[in-house]
């Protein structure tokens, strides 16, 4: 990869080195807010976790949190994976990479969260083995799983976005993961973690949850301001054909969401049925879909009042800087357009 001055377009090959003068200084706001909201897993207490899977929950209800914990054991990994091997060489922008840099501390730090999860909801270590191999063992993640890999296999022989279809592809992958792996795989995985919080139960794994949940919005946050960065560079890339392509992704996510579902309420779980949360998944693609300029394909209504609550709560915090938010402050003042 050749180094290069300050390039045209995001999208433009080569290694940009180059922050002053700073063209991308949303990026680089988005890099800071993430080392102000820095967490560890050492924080989150499973204390009273174990006791209400053992004493307050039915068969139905460990079953959930089974799978659930399956599918967290690897769902950040595959994550973490694109990020090194197919985003982060084609955002030629110092300030993105900044950030890219960030969320791949996130998405570790994620990983080590969900191995504590498992460590402590799981002490038998063959089961935990069973929970680590559920990509290839349990159709209902196995599914979610191909879908991701296909996705990172798509761009992943690509070493220089030099034509038009590179540069949709590269976008396509963005998108399914901005929009469908965090925005429907994620976002649905949390409302089952907040419903049993509503219930009163599993304080320390939606304690840890609502961490991830800030960090996972704060990386959608960052993926549409690059389709948005590039829609305003490359408007020729966002033709009829990225739509279709975009709503036929859509629409498979939200079928391998439903799917997994199915599986985690099979044996019943009260107040929670797997039509809600098929809706549910309609309402965040329609999200997902207005935030990228699409037309809403659903027209659903989000059926769960405790995510309404969720939503307020987590992304102002996040966004606004109220005091109930955990924050580590970052000292200094840094001017964004100044040349050397």
């Amino acid at each position: 990869m050749s180094l290069v001055s300050r390039p045209a377009r995001l999208l433009d090959p080569g290694l940009c080195l180059t922050l002053r003068p700073m063209a991308y200084p949303v990026f680089f706001e988005m890099y800071r807010d993430g080392i102000k909201n820095t967490w560890t897993v050492e924080e989150v207490d499973f204390a009273t976790d174990v006791g209400d899977l053992q004493r307050k929950m039915s068969g139905a209800e460990r079953h959930l949190v089974q799978r659930l914990v399956a599918f967290f054991a690897t769902g950040d990994s595959i994550v973490a994976n694109n990020l090194v091997l197919n985003l982060y060489k084609h955002l030629n922008a110092p300030e993105a990479r900044m950030y890219l840099s960030r969320q791949l501390y996130e998405e570790a730090l994620h990983v080590q969260f969900y191995l504590t999860l498992l460590d402590t909801y799981v002490p038998d270590p063959a089961e935990r083995h069973r929970a680590f191999a559920a990509v290839e063992n349990i159709p209902s993640i196995k599914k979610k799983a191909d879908f991701c890999m296909r996705w990172l296999d798509s761009i992943q022989d690509v070493d220089r976005l030099s034509t038009r279809d590179e540069r949709r592809r590269f976008l396509l992958n963005l998108i399914c993961f901005a929009a469908c792996v965090e925005g429907l795989f994620f976002f649905g995985a949390f409302a089952y973690v907040y419903f049993l919080r509503s219930r009163g139960l599993l304080h320390g794994l939606s304690a840890g949850t609502s961490w991830v949940f800030r960090d996972e919005s704060a990386h959608m946050a960052f993926a549409f301001e690059v389709v948005k960065t590039v829609r305003r560079e490359e408007p020729e890339l966002f033709d009829a054909g990225l739509e279709k392509d975009v709503m036929r992704m859509i629409d498979e996510a939200v079928d391998c969401e439903a799917q997994f579902a199915e599986d985690l309420l099979q044996g019943g779980v009260v107040g929670l049925s797997t039509r809600d949360m098929r809706q549910y998944l309609e309402f965040c693609a329609d999200q997902r879909l207005a935030t990228l300029g699409l037309k809403k394909r659903y027209g659903a209504k989000n059926p769960f009042s405790f995510m309404d609550l969720q939503d307020v709560q987590e992304v102002t915090n996040f966004f606004e800087r109220r005091p109930s938010a955990y924050q580590v402050g970052v000292s200094g003042e840094v001017v964004l357009d100044a040349a050397f």
